[in-house]
């Protein structure tokens, strides 16, 4: 193993082409992640995050293309290579758990033979030993009467069931990347706590790294080593969880840590929430992006992009202020 990370994301965008004009759903993109750890990938609807995760599978609709930037994985740029190439490292190498499990299952096929699908796609096994891999990776996820199961539908499962064999189809291969994207948003608590603990158990066992696509802050402490907070199609902050949480430096950060619900708040007093709506991705690129909800902003945030700074090792920020600078731009008032 290299002391490179296994996946190193640089600048990446990726535009898409509509009839109204170019939407730039990621514009600038830059993270790592190292063998063996979770990063967290959070910010609002339309920030980004899942168009990220395509990018990085190569997963995108007709209109939607890789403009510029890197995605290193194990010293491979995966947006250089072709479609046939893409499908060695799809399932093998990097695997995917999507959002809703009931429209990532196709309704009209067995379980059984969904999983099997993805082993043989990968594996040199009889049609035998595929069967008896399908029912040790259901066990593996918990799922009750495996060897039962194979034969049942998408429908007969509960979502949290289906979610598992979603799980299962992702870690049939032992991929060293599994990007999990809003894996437990339909789901209950307790289920969701239930997924989420399966998720670490299978990391530790395999040693694999996960991409943890979510809006909920309180998972990203519990299960991230990194998290990358992302708005209107840009990285805005990078760091480690602990530091994130101690000692955000972004404004968009502050207003999303202070948005979450605490068991200690009073219930009469509203939750904190950031005003204004995110802007067109069609008009972004020539200032920060969130300059027109931020009540920091001074001039140039009207007029420039700020670029992305290191203000500790291992904790990357983009604003045009320091935290002490936000402090005094508040002590004297705010905006502009």
């Amino acid at each position: 193993m290299s002391n490179e990370p296994l996946l190193k994301v640089e600048n990446l965008k990726t535009h898409f082409n509509t009839a109204t004009g170019i939407a730039k759903a990621v514009d600038g993109v830059t993270f790592s992640l190292e063998y063996g750890q979770t990063l967290g990938i959070v910010g609002e609807s339309g920030c980004g995050k899942s168009v990220t995760s395509s990018s990085i599978m190569r997963l995108l609709p007709k209109n939607g293309h890789i403009v510029d930037g890197k995605i290193m994985f194990e010293g491979k740029d995966l947006a250089k290579l072709s479609q046939k190439e893409m499908l060695q490292i799809r399932g093998n190498d990097i695997s995917m758990i999507f959002q809703d499990p009931m429209t990532a299952l196709d309704p009209v096929y067995t379980i059984g033979s969904q999983i099997m699908e993805v082993i043989n796609a990968h594996q040199k096994l009889s049609k035998a030993e595929a069967k008896q891999y399908a029912i040790k990776v259901l066990k593996m996820v918990g799922i009750p009467e495996a060897e039962k199961r194979l034969k049942s539908y998408p429908h007969e499962f509960s979502g949290g069931m289906r979610q598992r064999v979603i799980i299962a189809m992702a870690i049939a291969c032992n991929p060293k990347l599994i990007i999990a994207d809003e894996p437990t948003t339909a789901l209950d608590v307790t289920v969701q706590a239930q997924v989420l603990g399966l998720m670490k158990d299978i990391q530790k066992e395999s040693n694999s790294s996960i991409i943890l696509v979510t809006h909920n802050l309180g998972v990203v402490w519990k299960m991230c080593d990194t998290v990358m907070v992302m708005y209107a199609g840009k990285t805005v902050e990078y760091a480690d969880a602990k530091t994130l949480y101690a000692d955000a430096r972004h404004p968009y950060t502050w207003g999303l840590l202070k948005s979450m619900p605490k068991v200690t708040d009073d219930p009469n007093v509203p939750l904190t929430s950031i005003p204004g709506t995110p802007p067109d991705l069609k008009l972004t690129g020539g200032s920060c992006n969130f300059h027109n909800r931020c009540k920091y902003c001074q001039e140039i945030c009207k007029t420039k992009c700020p670029e992305m700074r290191e203000v500790e090792p291992g904790h990357f920020v983009s604003c045009h202020f320091t935290k002490e600078e936000l402090e005094k731009i508040e002590q004297m008032g705010g905006k502009e």
